[in-house]
């Protein structure tokens, strides 16, 4: 039995002068719920676009459960669930027309595959006679979800299919597909949210088509070795202004309600470092509080990126 169930060698795709992927491998085994981080724009879209065999890639190899993309692009259909970054489904049908219509054309039906999509069909069935295009955005992703594993597939590719929802529903996303992953069913999901990495077995940080990293969260983690001041004011825009200017300043960067701030000298200290910031503008940071904080995904993205 193979264990790969993604093999991408040195793969590039391009649109006019924009490249879209730049020589990228890596592979993704059996079993694995594997991340795509990156930003909008980075390139995930096309290599799902190219795994679905919905793209050709310009160059390289890519071998999806042990067929090529090109040449057996109709066998690899038949066994991958696939939900795009936009909701695709019909609209005009309702929940339960559209996993009807899923389950016959892949020659099954609800009550086959039931044992697999029993979680997500119960929070759909009372709004089962409910036009698609009626759903929250949460209930749409967990529809378009529920259709792509009606004829259990052996790899789920799923390109970013949190963006846009509330965070509750994104967390019950999540949750699903921990469950699917102890069914057996291989997933491949990209996301740009950073927060997200840290709940697959192994991700890619991507950038300008381009593979950052390739490792487990804790993994990449584990590499950074900087020291991260967590700062805050409640003049934070103008603080952060100032900080840049610095000399000693490597990174300043604006994480929600605080700076995550990275200086050149790697002994700074807590007490050094405000004293340093008061005497920017006393009146301004009189309340300037500050930690040490261990790095996050974002942080070692962004560190990457430099």
């Amino acid at each position: 039995m193979v264990d790969e169930i993604v093999l991408v060698e040195k793969v590039s795709k391009k649109y006019v002068d924009i490249v879209a992927l730049n020589s990228i491998s890596f592979e993704v085994k059996r079993g694995e719920l594997f991340g795509i981080i990156g930003p909008d724009g980075a390139g995930k879209t096309t290599l799902f676009r190219i795994l679905a065999t919905l793209l050709k890639p310009d160059k390289g190899k890519v071998i999806v459960l042990n067929f090529d993309v090109i040449k057996e692009y109709k066998k690899i259909r038949s066994n991958i669930g696939y939900i795009p970054g936009r909701f695709s489904l019909y609209r005009d049908l309702t929940v339960e027309e559209n996993i009807n219509f899923f389950a016959t054309i892949f020659g099954t039906s609800l009550e086959k595959n039931y044992h697999l999509i029993k979680d997500i069909y119960s929070i759909l069935e009372p709004f089962k006679k409910r036009k698609a295009n009626d759903l929250s955005g949460g209930m749409k992703q967990k529809l378009a979800l529920c259709c792509a594993l009606i004829h259990k597939p052996k790899l789920l590719i799923l390109d970013e299919p949190t963006t846009g929802i509330d965070p509750v529903s994104r967390n019950d996303f999540w949750n699903i597909l921990k469950n699917l992953k102890k069914e057996g069913i291989t997933i491949l999901v990209s996301t740009p949210y950073m927060n997200e990495a840290k709940l697959c077995d192994k991700i890619i940080l991507i950038q300008k088509g381009c593979i950052l990293d390739i490792n487990t969260p804790s993994g990449i983690i584990s590499n950074y070795s900087e020291t991260i001041f967590s700062v805050s004011s409640a003049n934070l825009f103008k603080l952060s202004l100032l900080l840049n200017k610095l000399e000693s300043a490597k990174s300043v960067q604006l994480f929600g309600n605080e700076i995550h701030y990275i200086d050149k000298d790697k002994s700074l200290q807590v007490e050094k470092l405000k004293s340093i910031i008061i005497n920017l503008d006393p009146k301004s940071f009189f309340d300037v509080k500050i930690k040490k904080v261990s790095p996050d995904i974002e942080d070692c993205f962004i560190a990457l990126m430099k």
